[in-house]
């Protein structure tokens, strides 16, 4: 009998994760790439020691207390945890493991395509060209805004936020935050704090969303909020779908109120996305493909295996959030 240890795997993964879980251990891969149901996974589990799933299957309290006693360990294959119940996982003694870190650099250059995107109207230029209606050039044709020497704010200032703060401050961008806390003097590099996030939104003409998704920041960006944002402001967001209020954004869309859109993230994604967003002219959207990087996501499965071999070794697991 193998000693290596079991594994459930519910999605297709790169081929070299792949490769180094057959290799290093009993796992059982997914051949078709179907989301799993909770039922499925549950009956899947049997027998196994960890389960590697993705955000595309939950587990809540009742999934995670009907896995069978041979479960250990979950891996996600994400940084977000709130497709998974951590009290119930508490509770059953299982460990969890997420994938921070190695989606910093990969999530940041997808912020920066979305905030230069929105700002210089990419979605109505590639329109344009793709229906062969742009016959001639004028002063005033796709007139966009400034990114360069501009000024963002940042909600959220993490690994990310200040990833981010750093990249934009190669546009010569002025970099304002707020934080549950202050960072210290060395990690602001020059940022300026803002006790509220009201201050902060009143000083932003370019606005990005780096926050985790939490009970206290979920619907966060409402009307009241946007509204205190300077006219014509820039929106970004690469956290959570839930930090926004869709119909506050979409209505200061068509306002003008928020002058563009920069959305990586969305409510009700992939199949419920509201079709505003992909019908408004101003809206920058790509399909949640903050990590979507090829060395990236490879060290995302890495940064799991890893951690579990650690974690059977008794050692100390970096990854580790429960």
């Amino acid at each position: 009998m193998s000693d290596k240890p079991k594994i459930l795997v519910t999605r297709k993964l790169l081929q070299p994760n792949e490769d180094r879980l057959r290799a290093e251990f009993d796992a059982t891969l997914s051949t078709d790439d179907r989301i799993m149901t909770a039922d499925e996974v549950v009956a899947a589990a049997d027998g196994m020691d960890a389960l590697l799933i993705c955000v595309t299957e939950p587990m809540n309290a009742d999934a995670i207390a009907r896995l069978p006693e041979s479960v250990k360990t979950i891996m996600t294959l994400s940084i977000g945890l709130e497709h998974i119940d951590l009290d119930a996982a508490k509770a059953r003694g299982i460990a969890v493991l997420a994938t921070p870190d190695v989606v910093t650099d990969p999530t940041v250059e997808i912020a920066m395509c979305l905030m230069l995107g929105a700002a210089r109207r990419v979605t109505e230029g590639a329109a344009m060209m793709r229906a062969r209606e742009w016959e001639t050039w004028t002063p005033r044709m796709l007139v966009g805004t400034d990114v360069t020497g501009g000024t963002l704010g940042i909600y959220g200032m993490g690994r990310i936020g200040r990833t981010l703060a750093k990249r934009a401050r190669g546009f010569d961008m002025t970099i304002r935050y707020h934080n549950r806390s202050r960072l210290s003097f060395d990690l602001e590099a020059g940022a300026s704090y803002y006790t509220s996030v009201e201050a902060l939104l009143s000083a932003s003409p370019f606005f990005a969303i780096t926050a985790p998704s939490t009970p206290e920041t979920q619907g966060f960006l409402n009307a009241e909020r946007i509204a205190l944002l300077p006219d014509g402001a820039i929106v970004v967001n690469t956290s959570r779908g839930n930090l926004i209020d869709d119909d506050a954004l979409i209505d200061a869309l068509k306002s003008g109120k928020v002058a563009a859109a920069g959305l990586d993230v969305f409510n009700g994604e992939p199949a419920n996305v509201r079709q505003e967003y992909l019908d408004l002219p101003n809206v920058f959207l790509t399909p949640h493909i903050g990590s979507a990087a090829h060395d990236a996501r490879v060290a995302m499965g890495d940064l799991l295996l890893d951690g579990l071999n650690l974690l059977r070794a008794g050692e100390p697991v970096p990854n580790r959030v429960m």
